[in-house]
């Protein structure tokens, strides 16, 4: 049959069969070894994200190098261009210059986009352009936006794409317009000023970047709510995961026919928000060089806001190198549970935490089965979360070793700068920028990797299930 044939029937064809005709239509449009390298990355989309991302990294520090790039001559070097486009686009924050003072306008506007598409997700912003100009998606496209955006079905990517699209931009919007109102009406900047300042903010917060175009970030708003409040919503929002946004939107009247992810992030964030702010504030509540400079109300806003933050938003409105041991301890947990799935957040996510918190509750309790909700937890999420939480937590200590044996500072210090590199976050003590060019770019394969890093696993995880027709007999060596 004429393929032109078969297009047109896909046109009519039902949702179902839709996705088989895509998938006829996708292969046959690659010829000279085209198909063959659809169908590798048709059974492996996680590895087309990591590529997806590297290219996005390099395309950002090549204009990043460029002289106009940069504020007062010259141009930023090799180092300099790649930290920062790793760190924007995996959504960290980190710096190892100063964002405001080195980068002109040009270049920030490269930070702003590389954030962007980091945050909504490179794999996915390409395949909504697809959607965009061809008005449909093959095969490929979709499978590499559900390992994104976490679709459980094919047949949903589109609606996906189109409801994160439509969420992402509403709420950068309202957020940039609040801030843009308070810039321009209480701090005295220009309106161009006020609406480049609100629009970049509001951007950062929501993909949890904490690119601040301030160089003490927002310590000089740290009792202002109308600039705090707007940037916590949008972090907690960004951080949630799509799926949950858009299962809240969609069932926002009927909270009982919430999917068990939703109603799991949805507790977990919380429990993490309410315990980390009565933490932090309780912890820096008499520091003079933190929260006990400022008024008992300001005080609960920066204590709260810097509990928020962790949860891989870089914003800081109190001075963090000058935290509490105990408190930066407390301050690496939070960040290195991160967030919610398939959203901006970073860090192991709050639903892998909780099925290894349920899964010791279950084992204390003698229970056989970890169950929540009423639903019983497959054995293979449990191995897939304690998977993803082992590795990442070799990658920390292997990472916080290396470094602390081969540069001055202490280790309360190099442990958090690794966990907010690795979990995505972008607080940092302040050594960033001081460390040698090795340590740095050990940050860079840390942001790398803590950014697509649980997300891969996961997808390479669950496509290497695979069946068995025999069980061998039991062993049970000794435990503790």
């Amino acid at each position: 049959m004429p393929w032109a044939a078969v297009r047109a029937r896909a046109d009519k064809a039902p949702p179902a069969m839709a996705v088989i005709f895509d998938g006829l239509l996708a292969s046959s449009e690659s010829q000279g070894g085209g198909p063959r390298r659809s169908r590798r990355a048709l059974r492996n989309p996680g590895r087309t994200l990591v590529a997806g991302f590297a290219g996005g990294v390099l395309v950002g520090a090549a204009l990043l190098m460029l002289p106009v790039a940069r504020a007062g001559g010259g141009s930023a070097g090799p180092l300099e261009a790649l930290f920062t486009a790793t760190s924007a686009l995996c959504v960290t924050g980190l710096a190892v210059v100063d964002t405001p003072t080195f980068w002109s306008p040009f270049g920030q506007a490269v930070i702003l986009v590389l954030i962007q598409a980091g945050g909504f997700g490179i794999m996915t912003l390409a395949s909504l352009l697809g959607l965009v100009i061809t008005r449909r998606l093959g095969l490929g496209s979709r499978m590499v936006a559900a390992a994104e955006t976490k679709s459980v079905g094919l047949g949903d990517v589109r609606t996906v794409l189109l409801g994160v699209a439509r969420v992402s931009f509403a709420v950068e919007a309202v957020v940039a317009l609040v801030l843009t109102v308070r810039f321009a009406t209480t701090y005295g900047h220009p309106v161009g000023r006020s609406l480049w300042l609100g629009v970049f903010h509001s951007v950062s917060a929501f993909n949890n970047a904490g690119f601040a175009l301030f160089s003490d970030s927002l310590v000089g708003f740290a009792t202002d709510p109308w600039v705090c409040v707007p940037v916590m919503l949008a972090v907690v929002v960004g951080g949630l995961g799509f799926p949950v946004v858009l299962e809240i939107l969609r069932q926002h009247r009927r909270p009982r026919r919430w999917s068990i992810h939703t109603k799991l992030t949805l507790v977990m964030t919380g429990i993490l928000l309410v315990g980390g702010s009565v933490f932090i504030t309780g912890a820096e509540w008499a520091n003079p060089h933190t929260l006990g400079a400022l008024d008992p109300a300001g005080r609960v806003l920066a204590g709260v806001f810097q509990a928020v933050m962790p949860r891989t938003a870089g914003f800081n409105s109190v001075d963090t190198g000058a935290l509490n041991t105990g408190t930066l301890l407390g301050t690496d947990v939070l960040m290195f549970i991160g967030g919610g799935s398939a959203g901006t957040a970073g860090g192991i996510k709050v639903g892998t935490f909780a099925v290894l918190l349920l899964a010791i509750v279950a084992e204390l309790r003698g229970d056989p089965d970890v169950d929540l909700f009423d639903r019983r937890l497959m054995a293979g999420t449990i191995r897939q979360a304690l998977a993803v939480a082992l590795l990442s937590v070799a990658a920390v200590v292997v990472s916080t070793v290396a470094l602390s044996m081969t540069s001055p500072y202490s280790l309360d210090e190099v442990l958090f700068e690794v966990v907010s590199a690795f979990a995505t976050v972008g607080l940092s003590t302040g050594i960033t920028a001081d460390l040698a060019a090795g340590h740095q770019i050990v940050l860079v394969v840390l942001m790398f990797a803590g950014r697509l890093g649980p997300v891969t696993l996961a997808s390479a995880l669950v496509l290497r299930e695979r069946g068995r027709f025999f069980r061998r007999p039991e062993g049970r060596p000794l435990i503790g």
